[in-house]
């Protein structure tokens, strides 16, 4: 399990002073989302949620990332026996990332996300395709050999998802959703955006949060599938974006598709 963690955490790496964030879902409400984990969190007369947020509070006391949180994880419960989900964030504070995710969503994610992946392996680009948590969208997730800017990053995720659009110009790419990170920079007393980390043990037990061939069938062996996804180097990421912007392409609008170019 040792050699698991230390691959995962390799991977998927962001902010590693903030305990990724735990999944809630509200009993009254049936809302879900995520939390930072805090050693003060509902301390009497320290913790003021809701009131005050997680981001602006001036007693919070965020926890690191630890081998254990990556193993409450895949294990779906942590010591106490409770459900567990994390998050990453993957925004640095120097405002640089170790990965790159592009989301999609609603109807034809299926086809989109391989357009998506397909266009990263004809750029040589090794490109990991994960079923998100509910099974109703996915991620390509892509990894640097070590951190670079943000900005950087989300210009070659903006320059692949118009390369994989000019591929299919009558259909587009109407599921994608944004990149993680979303940010340039860090937000005044936040965080930037989350992205829920893969292989939690109840969805991947429904075959959801799991990674996919270009069929969306689940690799048989996950952990060698990870193994084998090369790094991207930030070298390889400036001549892609260079080669890209000599061409003439222009970043999509956050949150947004990118736009189909007039032919």
């Amino acid at each position: 399990m040792a050699a698991k963690i230390a691959l995962f955490r390799s991977l998927f790496r962001g902010r590693e002073d903030v305990y990724p964030p735990r999944r809630f879902e509200s009993r009254k409400t049936g809302k879900s989302g995520y939390a930072p984990a805090c050693a003060n969190e509902w301390v009497r007369g320290i913790c003021e949620k809701p009131r005050v947020k997680c981001a602006v509070c001036p007693h919070r006391r965020f926890l690191p990332v630890t081998e254990d949180v990556i193993c409450w994880h895949l294990s779906g419960h942590d010591d106490s026996g409770q459900s567990f989900v994390a998050g990453v964030y993957p925004l640095l504070l120097d405002e640089t990332c170790h990965l790159l995710a592009v989301d999609f969503d609603k109807t034809g994610w299926q086809t989109d996300v391989i357009a998506f992946v397909q266009g990263c392996r004809r750029r040589g680009l090794s490109a990991a395709l994960e079923r998100s948590r509910f099974g109703r969208g996915g991620h390509a997730w892509l990894f640097f050999e070590s951190a670079i800017p943000a900005a950087l990053a989300r210009r070659l995720g903006s320059h692949l998802l118009t390369e994989a659009m000019e591929t299919r110009p009558d259909i587009g790419l109407d599921s994608y959703e944004r990149l993680f990170p979303n940010q340039d920079t860090m937000p005044q007393g936040g965080f930037g955006n989350l992205i829920a980390l893969p292989l939690q043990r109840a969805p991947r037990d429904q075959g959801n949060s799991v990674f996919v061939d270009d069929d969306l069938v689940p690799w048989a062996d996950q952990w060698a599938f990870l193994a084998g996804v090369r790094r991207i180097g930030r070298t390889e990421v400036e001549s892609i974006v260079q080669d890209a912007e000599r061409r003439g392409h222009r970043d999509p609008p956050d949150g947004g598709p990118p736009r189909r170019r007039h032919r």
